[in-house]
């Protein structure tokens, strides 16, 4: 999913959005290879191996909330899903979608739901086949309701 060569950290926005993805997309490899998920690894890696402690809170937060909710999350989307499970899309759309449940729900709970899916949608641009972020902005725009 990434080269890292071509990933430098700062504290913006939207390096800590990438960061997060990637953190969750790490987790979910622990996970699929039967590990024990790393948090404090994961997250200092991305970090330069910095304390965890130290390290964005933003990146640390969506990890942890994404997988102590993960089977509350997958069981969410699965229930949107037609056809398909949670567990039959790949590894990158799964932690797309991992991140932006945990950040409108358990991290930032007043970021607007508009936010979340654009966010999503351009990381889908960026790193899935062209027409996944289509499904990406369906599967978001249903699963991400708080009572108006």
């Amino acid at each position: 999913m990434y080269d890292d060569d071509e990933f430098t950290l700062d504290e913006s926005r939207n390096s800590m959005q990438k960061a997060a993805l990637i953190a969750i997309y790490d987790a979910l490899t622990y996970r699929d290879m039967g590990l024990e998920v790393d948090v404090r690894g994961i997250v200092s890696a991305l970090f330069d191996d910095r304390p965890y402690e130290d390290c964005g809170y933003f990146v640390k937060a969506c990890l942890v909330m994404a997988m102590k909710h993960f089977n509350e999350i997958v069981e969410a989307y699965n229930k949107l899903m037609r056809g398909w499970t949670f567990d039959r899309r790949n590894r990158v759309e799964q932690a797309i979608l991992l991140l932006a449940y945990a950040h409108f729900y358990y991290v930032e709970p007043e970021v607007e739901k508009g936010v979340v899916i654009d966010i999503a949608v351009k990381q889908a641009k960026a790193y899935l086949d062209m027409k996944d972020y289509k499904f990406v902005n369906a599967i978001l725009d249903n699963a991400l309701t708080h009572a108006e």
